[in-house]
């Protein structure tokens, strides 16, 4: 009998070890590899790579006693229930394949939430920044409001993934691995590429670029400049890939692609280089006065909207994931009020929503929800 038992539990520590050794080549996996050594030589040559790491064009201040917000303010936060979650669900239509025709529209997005963006530009479809799961390498850490309003296996033909910067709430080893037979090019700033290789995604699908640098030629042309961030997905590799905003230009329209930054004047440079734009996806969502220069106030995204020449701003980098304590719809009302008083026309798509400028007509959705 005690030879059973015996038996038994060293099957069970067996069983458990091969699940910790599973998951741990998962995890090791999802963090992503470091560019080589000839990589970084290269980059040694970019006015913005210094001592090994790329550069912000502004510091970035760190204040922790200045962090305001609701909630624990340490990372442990990100595994404990949410006080600022909504606590209804949040309107959304469902998209499956089907949902997209055959041929690219000349100028069609749909917010898939957060920072994720399928952009349909003069026959051209891109998907920007694609996280379907959760904004952490193991499941249960950084979790959604909200459930995707698509399915990866259930995304339509693409052209083209770009890729603004390597955090987990804008790059996900598991959708990357869901298009790695897919007949995708992947446009990425400097050593993201590493990333995608690691992941099983063919080198000579991936382009990546630097701020100031293109890629394409014809009808679509994708520019990379500076934004005010930083990059990594460990604390050791912090800075040794790049982050970048897009401006995307075709032969009639141009549409503009944030990223993740803090204001700064490149917004105005960005601007006189590329706009005026037919849309800029601009990020309003992650700012905290503990952290002031890492992402956008409410009033700084609106300015930067000014600044680059939109036509039409859509506020991304919201409504999925807590990262800066403060309730999930705060930045959306605040967006909203000052772009009104600024003359700045705001649209506003429900996730999964068809947004095409001059015919679809978005509203103040967060207002139906019941406030947490």
């Amino acid at each position: 009998m005690a030879g059973k038992l015996l038996r038994r539990t060293l099957a069970s520590l067996a069983g458990l070890a091969l699940l910790a050794a599973v998951a741990g080549c998962h995890l090791m996996r999802a963090l992503g590899e470091a560019p080589s050594e000839a990589e970084v030589a290269a980059y040694g040559k970019l006015p913005y790579f210094r001592d090994g790491r790329f550069q912000s064009p502004e510091s970035l201040p760190f204040h922790p006693d200045r962090s305001t917000g609701r909630g624990p303010s340490s990372w442990l936060r990100f595994a404990l229930p949410n006080p600022n979650a909504p606590d209804a669900p949040l309107p959304k239509l469902l998209l499956d394949a089907s949902s997209f025709a055959a041929v690219p529209a000349d100028l069609a997005a749909w917010w898939l939430g957060h920072s994720s963006l399928i952009i349909e530009l003069e026959g051209k479809r891109l998907l920007v920044d694609p996280v379907f799961g959760n904004a952490a390498p193991i499941p249960g850490v950084v979790r959604r409001f909200t459930d995707a309003p698509i399915e990866r296996d259930e995304l339509p033909p693409l052209d083209y993934v770009l890729i603004t910067h390597d955090h987990y709430d804008h790059l996900e080893y598991a959708t990357i691995r869901a298009l790695r037979e897919k007949d995708v090019q992947f446009v990425v700033p400097y050593g993201v590429g590493a990333h995608l290789r690691k992941w099983g995604i063919d080198a000579g699908r991936i382009h990546e670029i630097g701020w100031g640098e293109t890629y394409g030629a014809g009808d679509l042309v994708v520019a990379s400049e500076r934004t005010n961030h930083f990059s990594g997905r460990t604390l050791g590799r912090r800075n040794t890939t790049l982050w970048t905003s897009y401006s995307l230009k075709g032969r009639r329209y141009r549409v503009f692609i944030s990223g993740d930054s803090g204001y700064g004047e490149h917004f105005r440079d960005i601007g006189a280089k590329h706009g005026p734009f037919d849309l800029a996806f601009i990020e309003i969502d992650g700012w905290n006065p503990g952290w002031p220069k890492t992402h956008m106030f409410p009033e700084e995204a609106v300015r930067a909207s000014l600044e680059v020449g939109a036509r039409a701003m859509v506020p991304v980098h919201w409504g999925v994931f807590d990262l800066a304590r403060h309730p999930w719809d705060e930045s959306i009302r605040m967006v909203a009020d000052l772009a009104a008083k600024n003359g700045v026309r705001l649209l506003t798509p429900r996730m999964g929503e068809k947004l095409i400028p001059g015919e679809t007509v978005t509203g103040a959705w967060w207002e139906t929800v019941a406030a947490p």
